[in-house]
Parts: C-alpha cells; structure tokens; sequence
C-alpha cells in the first residue's frame, strides 16, 4: 500500500517545526562532541563524568568499526605472503650471505683487536721499551728461518734485540737498516738462546734445527724437566731479558727434550721489539755516578783516628825500636877497641846505620893511638 493511502498519509508537518527540530538536533549533537573534545580546564567533576561517557560508549563502537579493515589487512598480508613466498626467499637469502661477509669482517676485526691489545699489554719486569713492527716477507728453508719486520734503526732497533709476539719469544734481531730489520727465529739452525725450566730452575741451551720444535740441550741436575714444565729465559749473558715466555717442554721421539714454542700458536705478523742492549740500561747510570755516599764514610780519616782510644796505645810498638837503637852503639864501640878501624861500623846493616853518627863521639879513643909512638 503506498504511503500515501495509509492512515498517516494526509498528516502534514508544518516546515518551521521540521527546521527547528533539526537545529535542535544538530545542536545536542554539537554539544556533545565540544564536550567531548574539550581542552580548556572545567570542574573535574562535570569534565570527568562527561568524557568517561563518551569513552565508553565510543570505545566498542570504534572497535566494532575498525575490527573489519584490521581483519581484511591482516588476509590481505596473509594472501600476499603466502604468494610471494619465493620471492621473499630469495630477498632473504641475499641478505643472509651479505650478513655473513659483514660477520666474518667483524670477527677478523676483533681478532685483530684482541691481538693488538695483548701486543700493547705486554710488559717486563723491570720495564724495557719497546717498539712495535708488522712482519712484511717470510724468508724460509731446509735451514735459514727468518722474517722482515718493516722498523729498522730509525726507531732504535739494533742487533741483538730480541722480537715477542703477543704469546711468547719469537728471535731476535739479527740485521737492521733504515726502515727495516731482520729477525732470527728460534727454529733456525743458528739460534742459540739460553733458557732455564722455571719450575727447577735448571738451565739449558734453546737450540733451533730448523724444525718446528728447537732442541733443549746442556741439562744439569737431576731430574731437571718433565713433561710439560714450563721454559722462559734466563737471562745468562746478557743476550735476553730473563724471565721472557719461551714454550713447554716435551719429549721427541728421538728421546731428547724439545720445546713447543708458545709463540707458534698464532701467527707471526704483528711483533713487539724490546729495545734491550744489555742489563745496564736497566740501572739509571747518572744516579749511579752522582749518588754520594753515608755521611758516616765521609769523615776526616785523620780525625777519627785521633778520636778512637787506640791511639794511645801504638804509642809502645814506637818505642821498641828505640831500645836496639841505644845497645846497636856498643858493638860499635866494641869494634875499634879491638881493630881500632872505624870502617868496620859501615859493615853494619843499613838500620843500624842510622845510630852511628851518635856513637861517633867515641873517636876520644884516638889518643890511645898517640901512645902508639911510644911503643
């Protein structure tokens, strides 16, 4: 039945009262929304009564509202991962091998730090300067081991100076020029360094033989080393600092004492060479030199002899002499009694020399040879 037909067909409103009605409307709307978003400060009572209003019954409204795009998002994402997974893949995959060059870069790069931290940290006791080089060429053979560090005489490298890497001793410098130096390993067949088995101190001779563990030779004592003790340097003459880590010792199959270098348990490119020349650097020789000695050993040695007691009583031994000196007169006056001669008082000793001009007043015997006329 059209509308028009029913009952409330002919019912006419008046427009006035539709406008007013809608202005009314539109304003409660209106009010509630300024309510609703209002910044101003209110009473908290009124603001809070009425936006608590609004929340609630906005809060399931905008859920219900916005729970069907979020839905049809969430198949979307859905669908399109699920067709595209190959290419996502391969996405995945080029990014993983380029995470992988940056992880191994990372890791050489912490080696490389943890290296250089251990080469800085190294230290000696009493302390030695150092100076660090990084080994440029390996130089090997049936017998000649050795390497070029890139720090020559510019930063006071001289030969004999010995080369550690972080681990332990590695040779010693055995050519230097300007920029550049050569190091001596301790498997060459000519290195000789003396060490000693820090557990018995027992020395030995490190011997190279060009193979990877040197020889320990020259042991004493009994039972001087075992298996496992732990060698460093001695320090026997002058040529190392003592005390420098060296390896550990082992048996060969040959039956003879080899030690497994420490410092082969990394490689040999970044060196620390210790700018020793013998053990008198160790001492401060200018303070040596100027150092005055206790006031107690810089006294007059004449006034403390006059104030020691003693003096007194060297006075007797002064005398002893004095006593032959008077009886060495009568045998000279004894000689010219019987010969008459006064040369017999030069056959005399040369001490008893002396005391002859005082007898010499004796010559009054020389009237009894004025009665010799007489005769």
């Amino acid at each position: 039945m059209p509308f028009r037909e029913g009952p409330l067909g002919d019912l006419k409103v008046p427009l006035t009262w539709t406008a007013a009605v809608a202005l009314v409307v539109a304003a409660v709307i209106a009010v509630a929304f300024l309510l609703a978003d209002r910044r101003e400060t209110l009473q908290e009572q009124a603001y809070g009564v009425t936006r608590q209003t609004v929340d609630t019954v906005a809060k399931p409204v905008s859920g219900a509202i916005a729970a069907p795009g979020r839905w049809t998002g969430l198949g979307v994402d859905y669908v399109r991962s699920y067709f595209f997974t190959a290419s996502e893949n391969r996405r995945l995959k080029v990014e993983m091998a380029e995470m992988r060059q940056w992880r191994d870069r990372a890791l050489a790069l912490q080696d490389q730090n943890e290296r250089f931290r251990s080469l800085l940290g190294l230290r000696t006791d009493p302390p030695i300067p150092m100076t660090a080089a990084r080994v440029v060429s390996d130089s090997r053979g049936p017998f000649a081991n050795t390497r070029l560090a890139d720090a020559g005489s510019e930063r006071g490298v001289e030969v004999g100076n010995p080369v550690l890497n972080e681990r332990g001793l590695v040779g010693r410098v055995v050519g230097v020029s300007k920029g550049a130096s050569r190091l001596l390993l301790l498997t060459d067949i000519a290195s000789r360094t003396p060490v000693m088995i820090d557990r018995t101190n027992a020395r030995a001779i490190l011997t190279g033989d060009g193979g990877p563990n040197p020889k320990l030779e020259y042991l004493r004592g009994v039972d001087p080393i075992q298996q496992g003790d732990r060698v460093v340097t001695s320090g026997d003459g002058g040529v190392v600092p003592r005390g420098l880590p060296v390896g550990a010792a082992v048996k060969g199959l040959d039956g003879r004492w080899r030690v497994v270098l420490f410092a082969d348990q990394s490689s040999i490119d970044y060196v620390r060479i210790l700018l020793f020349k013998d053990f008198a650097q160790l001492a401060n020789q200018k303070e040596l030199q100027t150092h005055s000695l206790p006031p107690v050993t810089t006294e007059d040695p004449q006034a403390s002899i006059l104030s020691t007691p003693v003096a007194p009583a060297a006075a007797p031994p002064a005398q002893a002499p004095a006593a032959p000196a008077t009886t060495a007169p009568k045998p000279a006056a004894a000689a010219p009694s019987t010969t008459g001669k006064p040369a017999q008082a030069s056959s005399t000793p040369p001490a008893a020399a002396k005391p002859a001009p005082a007898p010499a007043k004796p010559a009054a015997a020389k009237p009894a040879a004025t009665t010799e006329p007489p005769r």
